[in-house]
């Protein structure tokens, strides 16, 4: 029986408020553990009656938590098993991780392994060196800008073109000088993608990355860096990244 035009219209109001639901978790980033409705509904411009509906349907879903002290809201347990299915059931993730291992010890660099969520890349693994036993700075599930890194600036270059070129309306429309300069930056880093088949990048102080795409067949576009802590000039950093010595 062919869908009546009440059944498309509840159809398509389910599936708003399950983008909407799923916004709200994704508000919840490190700095911003625990919120109230007011706070996720600024930070995800949705209505604070949108949001009030929302967290209690969640909450009871025991996707959030609720802190009666705080009158806040945090992640519930419930999405660190999804997370742990995310690091057992993915392919590529299980493939790469001891050749990442290998390569950072061998190499005494950062390796890791991201894929694209919005504007952000998400770390679906981070291998830090260091010669000493430490906790690390980068963990599963940290996310970095798109636009500012070789991870991002990698995965851009994998894009199809109208796709990149929407992103890059996006930095365009910020309307600002350093917007028209970090534009350039990403072609310019697209560009090496495609002459070299990676990219370069220094986003944060005295660390300088190296990245490439990762394509493969019915899994999304990943990008895989090497990075390094260093004080050393950028492009001598990233002739030793690109051969690094046998």
């Amino acid at each position: 029986m062919p869908k009546t035009r009440d059944t498309h219209a509840r159809i398509e109001s389910q599936n708003r408020s399950l983008e909407r639901g799923l916004d709200i978790l994704k508000a919840f980033r490190p700095g911003s553990d625990l919120m109230g409705n007011s706070d996720i509904a600024e930070r995800t411009g949705l209505a604070r009656s949108t949001v009030s509906r929302l967290t209690q349907t969640l909450m009871n879903a025991g996707m959030l938590d609720y802190d009666r002290s705080a009158r806040a809201y945090r992640l519930g347990a419930a999405n660190l098993s999804l997370a742990l299915g995310v690091r057992l059931g993915n392919p590529a993730l299980q493939a790469a991780t001891p050749l990442m291992r290998a390569a950072s010890e061998k190499l005494h660099v950062n390796v890791g392994l991201a894929t694209a969520d919005g504007e952000d890349m998400v770390y679906l693994e981070s291998i830090r060196y260091n010669r000493k036993v430490v906790l690390r700075t980068v963990l599963s599930g940290q996310r970095v800008p798109i636009d500012q890194t070789s991870l991002g600036r990698a995965y851009l270059a994998a894009l199809p073109g109208h796709l990149r070129e929407e992103f890059l309306a996006k930095v365009q429309s910020r309307g600002t000088a350093r917007a028209k300069a970090l534009e350039q930056h990403i072609r310019d880093g697209v560009r090496s993608v495609e002459d070299n088949g990676y990219c370069a990048a220094s986003w944060q102080p005295e660390v300088v990355a190296l990245a490439a795409p990762l394509i493969l067949p019915d899994m999304p576009i990943y990008a895989l860096n090497m990075s390094l802590a260093t004080n050393e000039p950028f492009l001598e950093v990233v002739d030793s990244l690109k051969a690094p010595p046998s």
